[in-house]
């Protein structure tokens, strides 16, 4: 099984432990994943991260796609494709609705639609097999709305790209899995069991039959996000974990669209998803963080002591055996946490 060390985005300020990166490359991770939500963004630290490794892939998890349009986003990642040797791979996610109109001001509109249509016109950049047009529902180029000049042509990207690049979507809900399935190279699954592959085999078949020319889990990776926190105290390992989930569980999203408070109900986790929110959104985050169930820590991270985690990879392994999981993301890493993970994935 392959490993990635997940980075995520900045606090108040923003600074990179490079070391730790070039520990992960030293050990023999696959893959280093920045992130963004509404402060640092990903591409800059993956440039940085790019220009300072010389192995190790480097790749978004996720850029959000209301931000940028897909042709500057295909345009970004071709430059850091070429200049790192072929090393970046593209993450994409349509975010969600809080933070799409809340911070970027445009429509939320049709998530998956929109992804559809993004990843096909990053493509036809890449291909440059003509000039570019598209005529989708949220996408129109050359553009011909409101306030058009009418002199927009269709152009071919001056640089020659990669075909080849990697495109990954963010996926929780059922039908965004198919659509990833369907049109991207991978996947980032959040909260993820992975003894739990019933949940995702009916949408990635749909989403395989609808790419066609054979595709399957031979030709896609699944990279779930995995909290790690090695810590010889059980519980207090647990506990960082536990506020992880609490804020997403409970707090991202409303009330009535929190797609991770949607998949702890998916994985049978329902009276508690639903007392985490009541908890979080009314203000009493120890209380949101008191809900989470020791069980769903366990399931979905690794947590405790050496011997505990190594213990506890095997139902990861397992899972990779099956090709149900290609990369198991290592979010919240230590130097020595990467270690024990390198000796247990062997």
């Amino acid at each position: 099984m392959k490993l990635g060390l997940v980075l995520g985005y900045s606090g108040a300020g923003m600074k990179l432990d490079i070391e730790l990166v070039k520990e992960a490359e030293s050990l023999g991770f696959s893959s280093v994943w920045t992130s963004e939500a509404y402060g640092s963004d990903a591409i800059s630290p993956a440039a940085w991260v790019l220009a300072q490794t010389s192995r190790i892939d480097v790749g978004t998890a996720i850029i959000q796609i209301p931000a940028r349009t897909p042709a500057c986003a295909a345009m970004t990642a071709m430059t850091l494709h070429a200049l790192s040797g072929g090393r970046f791979i593209l993450g994409v996610g349509p975010s969600g609705p809080q933070v799409v109109e809340g911070w970027h001001g445009v429509p939320y509109g049709k998530p998956l639609a929109r992804t559809r249509e993004y990843i096909a016109i990053v493509r036809k950049v890449l291909a440059r097999q003509e000039p570019l047009t598209h005529d989708g529902e949220h996408y129109q180029i050359p553009y011909r709305g409101p306030g058009a000049s009418g002199l927009g042509k269709p152009l071919k990207s001056i640089m020659h790209g990669d075909p080849r690049l990697r495109i990954y979507t963010a996926t929780i809900a059922p039908k965004g899995i198919e659509t990833g399935a369907e049109v991207a190279d991978g996947m980032f699954p959040f909260i993820m069991n992975p003894e739990r592959f019933d949940l995702m085999e009916a949408p990635l078949k749909a989403g395989f039959a609808k790419a066609g020319g054979g595709k399957g889990l031979d030709r896609f990776a699944i990279c779930p996000f995995v909290q790690v926190r090695l810590e010889a105290d059980l519980a207090k390992a647990r506990i960082g974990v536990k506020e992880h989930l609490a804020l997403y569980i409970g707090g991202m999203g409303a009330r009535e669209k929190n797609f991770y408070n949607d998949q702890a109900k998916r994985l049978g986790y329902e009276g508690a998803a639903a007392d985490i929110q009541n908890h979080f959104l009314a203000g009493r985050r120890a209380e949101a963080v008191a809900a989470v169930p020791d069980k769903l820590v366990d399931e979905v991270a690794l947590v405790g002591p050496k011997e505990r985690i190594v213990e506890r990879m095997a139902r990861w392994k397992a899972a990779a055996a099956k090709r149900h999981v290609d990369t198991l993301l290592m979010a919240g890493g230590t130097r020595e946490s990467l270690r024990v993970l390198a000796e247990a994935a062997l």
